[in-house]
């Protein structure tokens, strides 16, 4: 009953007549009518932990750009907030923990996250789902996400957001033990997490491993990838009659591309260091030939229209002369137009229609030559 699959089945290597697009925190501060409901809210948790004002900000993107997917409006903190680490967010330094996992002690205290707390995500989801139909049918599909184990683990020691996450490095290199004995109870919250959104109405998930970039070869595989891999396994692959899809999305984890491949995603999620047709080729070399997403540098978007335009359009065509998924596709199938990373949030919001225009022109002219 979706007035628009395009996202889902490009999630799944179908064909569409366009290439879909959606932003990574596409509902945010960039936004004049998300920084009113924010207002509204009092705050940004007093935001997050209401499933209303959630609702009201998850389509407000939809509303002014023609996107071709909503994405739940939380925040990856809610798991550590949720097993009583203390989350707070003070203006201007952004979030913080009270009780951060610096101590043995604290790291065998650790349980997972109590779902019941979490609550307002999943009324949140339901929700959103309620509040797309138009009509009778779903305007778009809703993506449900988590942060990665591994990213969470850099904010539940550390305590805040940091360049290096010092803290999370050294338990890694020195107590690697107790890490990994966080990582474990972050994949069974993680996945218990994602698992309760499908049930309130995600269609799709999607995993952010913002800082797995940090980590060197062969502790990403350790620490973050192998740890993604158990959530994967984990989840339901199929909901509501149709294949689940899951995007996975290491920030800076372009080098470990064959590897992310292994791990179950049915997309990858590509930062703007690594070229499109080179992660398709690569991809298909190897016999794996998942889906992609991204990858546009959002500061790209503080430049004038045509030269977002021209971004966007030299990012397509150069997918388009890459191999495709299987046989009768067209190059461009198997891709979801998104940035490298989250939308900055000085964004000017003319921006985004002119990356949108740019986008459904260029992939419906290059399909069209075919």
């Amino acid at each position: 009953m979706l007035l628009n699959d395009r996202f889902l089945k490009a999630c799944l290597g179908e064909a569409v007549d366009q290439t879909p697009l959606w932003l990574m925190r596409q509902a945010g501060r960039y936004l004049p009518e998300y920084n009113a409901t924010r207002a509204k809210a009092g705050s940004f948790l007093g935001l997050a932990k209401n499933p209303a004002y959630a609702t009201e900000v998850t389509l407000q993107p939809l509303d002014r750009y023609p996107l071709d997917a909503a994405i739940l409006f939380s925040d990856i903190l809610t798991i550590p907030d949720a097993m009583g680490l203390g989350l707070k967010f003070t203006a201007g330094e952004g979030p913080s923990f009270d009780h951060p996992l610096r101590t043995e002690e604290a790291v065998k205290k650790l349980r997972v996250a109590d779902m019941d707390q979490l609550k307002y995500v999943f009324d949140a989801v339901s929700e959103i789902r309620k509040a797309l139909i138009q009509d009778g049918k779903q305007r778009v599909p809703l993506i449900g996400f988590s942060g990665s184990p591994w990213t969470l683990a850099c904010y539940m020691i550390d305590g805040s957001g940091s360049d290096d996450f010092r803290h999370a490095k050294t338990m890694m290199f020195s107590r690697p033990d107790l890490l990994e004995h966080i990582l474990e109870i972050n994949v069974q919250s993680v996945a218990a997490y994602l698992i309760e959104q499908v049930k309130a109405g995600a269609q799709a998930l999607m995993i952010f491993d913002t800082w797995g970039g940090l980590l060197p070869d062969g502790w990403y595989q350790r620490m973050s990838l192998a740890a993604m891999q158990k959530v994967i396994e984990l989840l339901p692959r199929e909901h509501e009659g149709r294949k689940l899809p899951i995007i996975m999305f290491t920030k800076g984890g372009g080098i470990w591309l064959n590897d992310m491949a292994q791990i179950g995603a049915d997309v990858i999620a590509i930062d703007w260091t690594m070229p499109l047709s080179r992660a398709r080729k690569q991809l298909v070399d190897i016999n794996k030939p998942l889906a992609l997403q991204g990858n546009l540098d959002p500061l790209i978007l503080f430049s004038e229209p045509k030269h977002i335009a021209s971004a966007a359009e030299g990012l397509l065509v150069d997918l388009a002369g890459a191999p495709t998924l299987k046989p009768g596709l067209h190059p461009l199938d198997g891709h979801i137009f998104n940035l490298g990373h989250g939308i900055n949030q000085f964004t000017p919001p003319e921006s985004v229609t002119a990356l949108s225009d740019a986008v459904i022109s260029k992939s419906k002219a290059l399909r069209a030559k075919r």
